[in-house]
């Protein structure tokens, strides 16, 4: 690969050439993957290395920004499965849900778009379908009345609850109890 090339990857933030080079920039003695977003360099202050070791040895520092140091760093896949994990713990606490996502420190409308990106659903629709499987197994497998599991499964009421669990499966709760119990 040419230095042209490695340059224009650079330029366009190419994450496709990461863990391929890391660029230093000798100006701030700092080494970077092709897709950090930091501000672009002068293209006559940076020089390129096919691994960040020989970057460290040349004597630059890893990037805070892009963590050139670690091999695969992807902090919004991480923000997102602390979420899907808080969505998977608190389903049925919509407040205490609320809560804790907000203290992942990053705006609702972003955290929606990254998780509809890492999962292909939103965060709503991943709730309900927790909410209906937790809903169906509690039917089959308890003697709950449908109100209580209404309740334990989030909902405040029971016409919301049934107006859900009929446009999920088809069928009333009772009659999904009765259909489907062995």
């Amino acid at each position: 690969m040419t230095n042209d090339e490695m340059w224009k990857a650079v330029s366009e933030n190419d994450a496709s050439y990461d863990g391929i080079f890391f660029y230093a920039v000798k100006s701030t003695g700092i080494y970077c993957r092709p897709s950090c977003k930091s501000k672009l360099p002068k293209q006559n202050n940076v020089c390129f290395f096919d691994a960040a070791e020989q970057a460290l040895a040349a004597g630059f520092r890893p990037c805070k920004r892009c963590r050139s140091d670690i091999s695969d760093y992807q902090p919004m896949k991480e923000i997102t499965g602390k979420a899907k994990q808080l969505l998977d713990e608190s389903f049925y606490k919509r407040c205490e849900l609320n809560h804790k996502l907000q203290q992942l420190g990053i705006s609702h409308h972003r955290m929606a778009e990254l998780f509809k990106d890492e999962y292909g659903v939103t965060m709503s629709e991943y709730v309900g379908n927790l909410r209906l499987e937790e809903a169906k197994r509690l039917l089959l497998h308890t003697d709950d009345e449908i109100i209580e599991i209404s309740c334990s499964v989030g909902f405040d009421g029971l016409s919301s609850f049934y107006r859900f669990f009929k446009k999920g499966t088809g069928i009333s709760p009772a009659k999904y109890r009765k259909e489907h119990r062995k």
